[in-house]
């Protein structure tokens, strides 16, 4: 059996696969180990959504902003926050379902979980995975198309499938970036171990044929301005109390 933490490291996100479908044995030992991952008190709040009509797909590879691996992979899933069970037996327990924002926030962290189990598990057989954030386009779309009642939560897609590329490893930031002692590191320190990673990242983009960029400047960039502003009110509009 592969060492799992040898197989976390070397995680890529692979974005182009062969046209071969993921056999559905495979999928369900996957989310099987998926649903060992931990969950709040047992309340397991998250699904998943294989979709596996072409219709479907291709217009779900227009929602996430033409990404045609979304199609083209050997299995898509949508990865949601799943708290429409918990109102059903609210219901027929006659007792009042009262969501505010920690029940939104449990059912975004156990369906993260829930997925990267998942992912670990199809990397352990052998298939590479890519998540698709840009699932979160269009979600009223995404809602719509697949017919979601209140409740359920879509968050981001996830491709499986048997690689086509061999993509080398991005490094991640250093280790004393992320791991702290009793207290949360001064701005000091954490600007030079910016510092240091812009140096790394310089080198890994250079050395794949991107350019010259900064990480810490495309990060600056990313936040200056709100993205995908509509994403209060969709998840509100499915039942969610952000208050």
């Amino acid at each position: 059996m592969t060492n799992a933490i040898e197989l976390m490291m070397r995680h890529r996100s692979i974005r182009r696969f062969e046209d071969v479908p993921v056999p559905e044995d495979h999928i369900r030992q996957a989310v099987e180990a998926g649903q060992m991952g931990s969950t709040s008190a047992g309340i397991q709040s998250y699904c998943v959504m294989q979709i596996t009509d072409e219709e479907s797909l291709a217009k779900l590879v227009e929602f996430t902003g033409n990404q045609t691996k979304v199609a083209r992979c050997g299995a898509f899933f949508i990865i949601c926050g799943d708290t429409r069970r918990h109102r059903l037996l609210a219901e027929r327990e006659e007792t009042p379902y009262d969501t505010r924002c920690e029940a939104f926030l449990l059912s975004v962290v156990d369906a993260t979980i829930f997925a990267q189990n998942m992912s670990l598990a199809f990397e352990s057989m052998g298939y590479g995975i890519c998540y698709i954030g840009g699932l979160r386009n269009q979600l009223n779309d995404v809602a719509t198309l697949l017919k979601l009642p209140k409740g359920i939560y879509p968050l981001f897609g996830l491709c499986v499938g048997t690689p086509a590329q061999d993509p080398t490893l991005r490094p991640r930031l250093p280790l004393p970036s992320v791991l702290f002692k009793d207290a949360y590191p001064d701005d000091e320190t954490m600007h030079s171990n910016m510092d240091d990673y812009d140096r790394t990242m310089l080198e890994y983009f250079e050395a794949r044929g991107a350019g010259r960029r900064i990480w810490s400047e495309e990060m600056a960039n990313k936040f200056k301005s709100p993205k995908r502003i509509d994403l209060g009110p969709f998840y509100r509009s499915q039942g969610a109390d952000l208050d």
